[in-house]
């Protein structure tokens, strides 16, 4: 059974906008604090964004002011809009129910590709 299913990735060219999109079964995504990571090739997966059931939100540096993180409790999705896009923000991008350690919680998804060129 799919729990999360993460859409919207794509290439990009630096500047430019995405907005992705993850839709999380009920028992992971009800009341709990959902989250955006990413993770580039070399690298561990990173938390970048966080978004609690009442919508207070957090967000690593490097995307803060550049990224949004919000979610529609009645649909259990997630959104990621992205701007400003730069080189540095390729990654695949995951969605997870985030643990008191940062870490998702639930099996992860497929993730979805975004490349940004410059």
């Amino acid at each position: 059974q799919v729990q999360l299913v993460e859409s919207g990735g794509g290439l990009v060219q630096l500047g430019r906008s995405l907005r992705l999109s993850c839709t999380a079964s009920g028992s992971i995504f009800s009341y709990n604090t959902m989250g955006w990571y990413r993770q580039a090739p070399g690298n561990e997966r990173e938390l970048i964004a966080s978004i609690g059931h009442f919508g207070g939100t957090k967000y690593a540096d490097s995307v803060k002011g550049r990224f949004s993180i919000s979610r529609d409790n009645a649909k259990n999705t997630v959104y990621l809009q992205m701007n400003n896009l730069k080189p540095e923000d390729t990654a695949v991008y995951y969605c997870n129910r985030v643990g008191p350690d940062g870490r998702g919680i639930a099996d992860w998804g497929q993730g979805t590709q975004v490349t940004v060129s410059s």
